[in-house]
């Protein structure tokens, strides 16, 4: 039976104290104290405790262990099987660090970072919650403190997300025995979170192509033709490059770090037809290639190692897109400069334009369901011979710059 007593006694100074002192005994018989300024607080773990001795669910430790600690304790088995290799990936744990220690258990050195970032300060953390008053009640106002912070859907469900694991982590330790951040669910408006996918036209990939040089041209054009993620590209080797049977292999990237994974996820892990003239691209290539063994990277730095993608960024791809800005106002044309990413996007909206179905497309695509091929890109359309469909498309991105870009604007 779990009793409450005031307990009041005077301080050093002469000064009169007052507590409320919970006692009760577990399951095994053993007596336990907690201590409360408010009475109501005692009556309310006592409700609760009851309730968990009588099914089962007390933890003993939750009452002096933190959301920060069980925090701390899934950071360390992550950075252990990121150390070992065991699927954690520097990027990977990095994300979840950001995430834990940005958001749920925030330190001053992560918060000052990530409001360099986002420009969004949040103070509304539940770090020093004890585990045994950690429940999804909590949880729930701790993501309705995300939303009002101006903390996005996406980001909110991956903050929970990597929360969820971490307490889920302190289930399997016998720290908690039911996860509070389970099934807590985030919404927002209508549209809210959603990627709004903009391609960009084949007359301004024309004239971005007409300027593009050597090995940032190649990239380019397979990009836009197999629609291949960067970090995909830079992992891709020539033994992943089929010439008889016209297909590029994908199984693997490179993250930020340079460290080579598997895919993002299981359905990443795919073959891409590829069209005639990009494949007799890739063969010039390789006959130019230093290195050109099955295990040689295709795009390697001066090195022979990873390309880094930042660097591409600054040092290739945005002076491409102003070179292209500036030789379209030179000739009187319209340009809207696109990210690297929108590659990718140009391809598959190429696909479905070309009347690829719809399950092809998420399978050339990479995407782990069918529900996210569909929600991004629209309704596609069928077709039956991926290879022609490939060389039906190369024209947009192996033909004329200039004659393209003006077919473009004569149909506009």
């Amino acid at each position: 039976m779990a009793t409450i007593t005031k307990r009041k006694w005077k301080t050093s100074k002469g000064e009169e104290r007052e507590a409320w002192v919970l006692a009760f005994t577990d399951a095994a018989g053993k007596r336990h104290k907690e201590q409360f300024e408010k009475k109501r607080d005692a009556e309310a773990r006592r409700t609760e405790v009851t309730h968990q001795v009588v099914t089962g669910t007390y933890r003993a430790e939750a009452a002096s262990t933190t959301v920060d600690d069980a925090v701390t304790d899934y950071l360390k088995l992550l950075a252990g099987r990121r150390d070992r290799g065991e699927h954690v990936t520097e990027h990977y744990y990095r994300t979840v660090e950001g995430q834990l220690r940005n958001y749920v258990a925030p330190t001053e050195e992560h918060r000052l970072k990530q409001s360099e970032k986002t420009r969004i300060i949040f103070d509304g953390g539940i770090g020093t919650v004890k585990l045994s008053q950690c429940t999804a009640k909590v949880v729930g106002d701790f993501r309705d403190r995300l939303r009002d912070a101006g903390v996005g859907v996406v980001t909110t469900r991956r903050i929970l997300g990597s929360l969820s694991r971490a307490l889920q982590h302190a289930v399997g330790n016998d720290l908690l025995a039911v996860n509070p951040a389970t099934n807590i669910r985030v919404t927002g408006k209508r549209g809210e979170g959603s990627k709004k996918v903009t391609p960009p036209s084949k007359a301004d990939l024309a004239i971005a192509l007409a300027q593009a040089r050597g090995s940032l041209a190649v990239r380019v054009r397979l990009s836009a033709s197999s629609g291949v993620r960067a970090s995909e590209l830079y992992a891709v080797r020539w033994k992943h490059v089929a010439f008889n049977a016209g297909e590029l292999t994908i199984d693997g990237r490179v993250d930020a770090y340079k460290n080579e994974d598997t895919t993002k996820s299981v359905a990443g892990i795919r073959q891409v037809p590829l069209s005639s003239a990009m494949l007799a691209e890739l063969l010039a290539w390789k006959e130019a290639a230093k290195k050109k063994e099955a295990d040689d990277l295709v795009f390697p730095n001066t090195k022979g190692g990873f390309l880094d993608h930042k660097n591409i960024l600054k040092r290739e791809f945005r002076p491409l897109m102003k070179a292209a800005a500036a030789k379209a106002k030179e000739e009187g044309r319209k340009f809207k400069p696109f990210n690297w990413h929108a590659l990718r996007h140009f391809a598959i909206s190429l696909w479905i334009e070309a009347g690829l179905q719809p399950k092809t497309v998420q399978t050339f695509a990479g995407h782990s369901s069918l529900a996210v091929t569909m929600s991004r890109y629209g309704h596609l359309f069928p077709s039956d011979t991926h290879r022609n469909v490939m060389d039906q498309i190369s024209p947009s991105i192996f033909g004329d710059g200039a004659q393209m870009a003006h077919d473009a604007e004569e149909a506009l």
